[in-house]
Formats: C-alpha cells, sequence, structure tokens
C-alpha cells in the first residue's frame, strides 16, 4: 500500500492510474445508426494483423501489454473457447477492436476496446459499446468489467461511465516504458515523457 505524498518512479518507466468498473446488468443506451461498418467474429486471426491493429488503436497512448507475447502466446489466449475477438471493419479494413475475456466463471471481462483515429467521432464508438454490452450479457454473467488507465484516451473514463459502467476500484501500475523497449517507435504517444 503507498502512503501519501510523491513516490519516484524508476528511470526507463512509465506510471499510471487504473481504475477498474464493472456493470452488474446490462445498460441499454441509444446508438446511432451507423453504415458501412461491420462487427466480425474472429476465429482465428495472425500475430501479424492483430500487432498491427493493436499499435494504430493504441500507439498514441502506449498500449503495450500485447506486445510482449510471443506469437505462440497470442494464438494461446485468441484459441480460447471463451475468449471472444471481434473487429469492426469498414470495406473489410479492420478499424475497431473488441476483445471479450469469459475465461473467469460467471463474469466478462472488456478486455480491449479501441478505435482507429479514422472512426473517432463518428458514433461507432458508442455502437461498438452497444455490440459489447449485449454480447456479454448473451452469456450467463453477473459482473462486466473493465478498467482503463491515464495512459489511455483521456475520453475513455467517462466513455465507460456515461456507458454504465460503475467505476469501483484505482491502483497505480508502473512498467517498462515500451518507447524504450522497442515495443513502440521513440515518437509514440509525444504528450507523455520520456526518461531514459
Amino acid at each position: 500500500m503507498l502512503s501519501a505524498g510523491f513516490h519516484q518512479v524508476p528511470k526507463g518507466h512509465v506510471t499510471t492510474v487504473v481504475t477498474h468498473l464493472e456493470m452488474l446488468a446490462p445498460v441499454t443506451r441509444e446508438t446511432p445508426e451507423i453504415s458501412g461498418l461491420t462487427l466480425v467474429k474472429h476465429d482465428a486471426i495472425s500475430p501479424a494483423a492483430y500487432r498491427d491493429l493493436f499499435r494504430r488503436i493504441g500507439q498514441d497512448y502506449l498500449w503495450f501489454s500485447r506486445l510482449h507475447l510471443s506469437d505462440e502466446e497470442l494464438l494461446e489466449i485468441f484459441d480460447h473457447a471463451d475468449y471472444d475477438l471481434y473487429t469492426l471493419q469498414r470495406e473489410g479494413e479492420d478499424l475497431g477492436l473488441l476483445e471479450l475475456d469469459f475465461r473467469e466463471d460467471t463474469a466478462c471481462e472488456l478486455a480491449f476496446f479501441g478505435l482507429d483515429t479514422a472512426l473517432i467521432g463518428t458514433g461507432a464508438g458508442r455502437y461498438l459499446m452497444s455490440q459489447a454490452i449485449s454480447l456479454a450479457f448473451a452469456r450467463p454473467i453477473t459482473r462486466f468489467h473493465v478498467h482503463t488507465c491515464t495512459l489511455d484516451s483521456p475520453q475513455a473514463l467517462g466513455f465507460y461511465v456515461r456507458s454504465g459502467f460503475k467505476p469501483y476500484k484505482q491502483e497505480i501500475e508502473i512498467a517498462e516504458d515500451p518507447r524504450l523497449s522497442g515495443d513502440l517507435p521513440k515518437s509514440a504517444a509525444p504528450q507523455i515523457p520520456m526518461f531514459p
């Protein structure tokens, strides 16, 4: 447990405040009509295609957790019967990511959720969240949960709350800066300082 006050972060690392949220029953929100977008469930996806989409969506926010995983580790997650991976496509191009993890009994984690910049501000996020809530609660769960952090989009926390998730806990995470490890280019997320 951290005491109140300032705590120095080791050089070469980034720190973030992580907020955990949950939804205990499905919430319905008005969802805009989005033409030209298709939600596609992937029974198989190549690690290279997945990493490309993951970077396009998350690079500006230093998404790094999946970049440490080998092809085999990624495929082990995606091949699990209780793990669902979807992409939001326009004209066959993947522009959104939705991952639902049902590996915990009676619960679903919204493991990853994001949009390519081409879809931000179009209502596609509300559409994708409505799909996520419907898909999660179509299974016999009692809890749908997600976490977001201060390295994520500044709109993410408010979006999750407006979608019906309730915050229940916060943590501090310290991790190696993915720009220094080579997982992301040094130009990624220029709004976050590097301390080599």
